[in-house]
């Protein structure tokens, strides 16, 4: 099920993992990229590791690991991939040869480690190289979603974002298409580094799940609830998407594909579509 939050903690914070869990996200990122100083790398990865030594087995929240591009990342691999883990969030993916690699590196440590469930990929695009070969990407060993890291993206493409965000317009809908094409998960929405404003990132969060991003990244425990309330369908959208599944069905016992909604406006297969992804 895709998350409605995922909230990043940083790697090299014991006390903010020790509270992590308590938070309210539907999924965690610990992060061993941007958060970790280079200097820090090694003291993270231990830090992390002692921490997932504690728990006992899966969590909720679900736990994901950003790792760092190249080597480093494999190196964060070795250090700390465990039992418990949802899988593992690539940093300044661009290549789908290194997720290959990365496909048989976690085949390996799953069979040295005792971890049983397969740790899953989401590649996270944060380049202009990286939205162009998006759908290779989405398509590479154990992918179940995109993420977009627009702080970068913005960096490597020379934009400066306004508040509506209509300069990534174009990166945000191409990662929805990708996933799509690649059928797996819609993409969760990149953060907003403002967290003081809750009436801001409610009109932004709208938009960006009107784009058909079906959940966002949080850096603040502050931005969850906001988060939650524009993806979590409220009563009436149920009910509505209730009501269309019930008349479609209808229409098919009745050898019809079509028919109309409360409203008389037209449902077919398509409008089906729409109202299984949101009770989904």
């Amino acid at each position: 099920m895709t998350a409605r939050s995922a909230l990043y903690v940083p790697g090299d914070a014991a006390d903010k993992l020790a509270k992590a869990l308590t938070r309210g996200a539907d999924e965690l990122i610990v992060d061993l990229e941007d958060a970790v100083p280079p200097s820090g790398k090694e003291a993270a990865r231990a830090t992390v590791a002692s921490w997932l030594g504690g728990l006992a087995g899966p969590t909720a929240p679900r736990l994901w690991l950003r790792i760092n591009p190249g080597e480093q990342g494999r190196e964060d691999l070795r250090a700390v991939a465990a039992p418990g883990l949802a899988g593992v969030c690539v940093a300044k993916a661009e290549d789908p040869a290194d997720l290959a690699a990365l496909d048989a590196l976690l085949t390996r440590l799953e069979a040295e480690r005792g971890i049983t469930v397969p740790l899953r990929l989401i590649p996270l695009l944060e380049s202009g190289e990286a939205l162009f070969r998006a759908r290779e990407l989405a398509r590479a060993p154990r992918v179940v979603r995109l993420q977009l890291g627009e702080a970068d993206l913005a960096a490597d493409l020379g934009v400066t974002p306004s508040p509506d965000g209509r300069e990534l317009l174009w990166a945000r809908s191409q990662t929805v298409a990708a996933s799509a094409a690649a059928k797996i998960e819609p993409p969760i929405a990149p953060v907003s580094t403002d967290f003081r404003d809750p009436d801001a990132l409610r009109e932004s969060t709208r938009a960006l799940r009107r784009l058909g991003f079906w959940g966002r990244a949080c850096i603040h425990p502050a931005q969850i609830p906001v988060v939650h309330e524009v993806f979590t369908p409220t009563e009436e959208e149920t009910a509505r998407a209730e009501d269309v599944l019930a008349r479609y069905e209808e229409a098919l016992a009745a050898g019809s594909g079509v028919c109309l909604d409360a409203r008389g406006r037209l449902i077919d297969e398509a409008v089906v579509r729409s109202a299984r992804r949101l009770l989904s």
